[in-house]
């Protein structure tokens, strides 16, 4: 984000800089279906003022867009949504979320690319939105983690269930999350990045 100073330069705001001991810089998608969170997620854990691509929804959606369970939703993301996040001195998080609607899917790819990993966020009231942003990412083979987003009324199924309805492997970690919460969230995103270490663990061999 650019700011014009007092000297009519041209810059970002001093919050926004990269701290000096970062010394790495890994790129993370926030995906799920349409009204599952990914916007509230990047914006309550962001460091950094959050770039949205908001606007409101209007008549054109109508019979379009799936808005079965979240009729109330007024607002929606029609290319992404980015934020940033310092998980420690060295390791900054680039979040980019994607948009739900389906209409805007073909944003994705370019999204994906470059991304070490992902955080698929659910809703257990319409857990089959998010199939299709789990079926992605296996397709491109970027690794990811399940966080299930906490809903007011959302009814509350055990993770072995959720897991199976997925039809998920145990390889895939499967968090509870409140999108909200900021240190909810960067739990969340720091399972992701724990999963990503694990994924890169090299086993000694035995002798």
């Amino acid at each position: 984000m650019d700011y014009r100073t007092s000297e009519g330069i041209t810059g970002p705001r001093s919050e926004d800089t990269l701290p000096a001991s970062a010394a790495a810089a890994v790129k993370v998608v926030i995906v799920g279906g349409f009204g599952v969170g990914k916007t509230t997620m990047v914006g309550s854990v962001s460091e950094i003022r959050p770039l949205t691509t908001e606007e409101t929804m209007t008549q054109a959606g109508v019979g379009v867009d799936d808005i079965a369970g979240i009729e109330r939703k007024t607002e929606t993301t029609v290319a992404m949504d980015f934020g940033r996040i310092s998980l420690n001195e060295q390791l900054v998080l680039y979040l980019f979320g994607t948009p739900g609607q389906e209409r805007f899917w073909f944003l994705w790819n370019g999204l994906f690319e470059g991304a070490l990993g992902a955080v698929v966020l659910i809703d257990t009231r319409r857990l089959e939105v998010s199939f299709d942003a789990v079926g992605r990412l296996e397709e491109r083979g970027v690794p990811f983690v399940v966080a299930v987003n906490a809903f007011p009324e959302a009814p509350d199924h055990p993770m072995a269930e959720l897991r199976a309805a997925m039809d998920l492997p145990d390889s895939v970690p499967m968090i509870d999350c409140d999108a909200r919460d900021r240190a909810s969230s960067r739990d969340t995103l720091l399972a992701l990045v724990r999963h990503l270490q694990s994924l890169h663990t090299v086993t000694p061999e035995t002798p």
